[in-house]
């Protein structure tokens, strides 16, 4: 493809998020061609909206697109973006990949077979507060994260597991870097027939350990994580893209730390002693952002100067099949 030209986007599905990428995608040094989907009101909304070409069936749009972002239910991921990536079309395809780590693989093995970029629409990824991370490198022993949201009636095609929690799957695969030995969960249906809440402890190979929390009939939304290693730890909260990073300071050694030795002055600003002249902790400087924005724009980069995306393929059925193993559990203890 030439890169005197913009390249030409499409998105098909236009719902609640898809929207999003109609919009930011508009912004963009890109040639956004027009939209697909089903629904007689969402083109509508597109073309009321935005001016926008819209078209009934997604395949309308084969020939008038250099990329496309996939942005329909988890169930046609596999249909759409293989559709596409055999038709020489570069995929940007929402989180998870797919309901299995079996059709996600079908999708990466579209993509190598053309030749095409094919990028996971993993967000946290891009989130500001993850810099925060780097302080530890790949260090991690111990994460545990909240990821709690209110009943929406958005992604009932699949679990909480599949909706919220394959978030911080595909977090921590990437900060552990370790295949893994074991996992133990549980989970429940509340509103659904899926899921709505579980709760997984996951071992791996490397000894690192993660507790993944994951909620979406929560009455407040809540996007926390904290990672432990030996030299510190980090708190990260993504909702509101704050971090903070607390560390040993130079010189730290416990052993030779004498409680007893401490001067009144010292007992009495115990808090001051110990965050001043044992332990440094600094508040990490965010710029709010928006990760989405920083996804799409990456994905349109990668597509002119044919780069490899920050959440390839591979890793998005990494994610699921981390993903499969803690529901196999699940529906191993499941609640009658």
């Amino acid at each position: 493809m030439s890169t005197d030209k913009k390249t030409k986007v499409g998105v098909v599905g236009v719902g609640h998020l898809g929207k999003h990428h109609m919009r930011l995608l508009k912004g963009l040094d890109c040639e956004l061609v027009g939209v697909a989907d089903p629904s007689e009101e969402a083109r509508a909304f597109a073309e009321d909206t935005h001016g926008l070409k819209t078209f009934a069936d997604y395949r309308e749009m084969k020939g008038l697109v250099d990329a496309v972002s996939v942005v329909v239910p988890t169930k046609l991921h596999r249909e759409v973006g293989c559709f596409f990536l055999d038709n020489g079309v570069d995929v940007l395809v929402e989180k998870p990949i797919a309901p299995s780590a079996a059709d996600g693989q079908a999708i990466v093995d579209a993509a190598r077979r053309n030749d095409r970029i094919l990028a996971v629409g993993h967000v946290e990824r891009f989130n500001p507060a993850l810099r925060g991370v780097s302080e530890l490198g790949k260090s991690a022993r111990y994460i545990e994260s909240h990821r709690l949201a209110p009943f929406s009636f958005r992604s009932t095609d699949i679990g909480v597991v599949l909706d919220l929690m394959i978030h911080d799957l595909d977090l921590v695969l990437a900060f552990v870097q370790s295949p893994i030995k074991s996992v133990e969960a549980f989970g429940g249906a509340v509103f659904t027939p899926a899921e709505d809440m579980a709760s997984a402890i996951i071992k791996f190979e490397n000894g690192a350990v993660a507790h993944l929390t994951a909620n979406r009939v929560a009455l407040k939304p809540m996007r926390k994580m904290r990672v432990f290693s030996k030299v510190g730890y980090v708190s990260l909260d993504f909702q509101n893209a704050q971090g903070m990073v607390v560390k040993k300071a130079p010189g730290w050694d416990f052993e030779k730390l004498d409680m007893e030795s401490l001067d009144r002055a010292q007992m009495g600003d115990l808090w001051k002693f110990v965050f001043d002249g044992l332990l440094q902790v600094e508040n990490l400087q965010l710029d709010s952002g928006n990760p989405l924005l920083d996804e799409l724009a990456e994905f349109v980069q990668c597509v002119k100067d044919r780069s490899a995306p920050t959440v390839p393929g591979e890793e998005g059925v990494a994610a699921v099949a981390a993903a499969e193993r803690v529901l196999s559990v699940i529906d191993q203890n499941r609640w009658e």
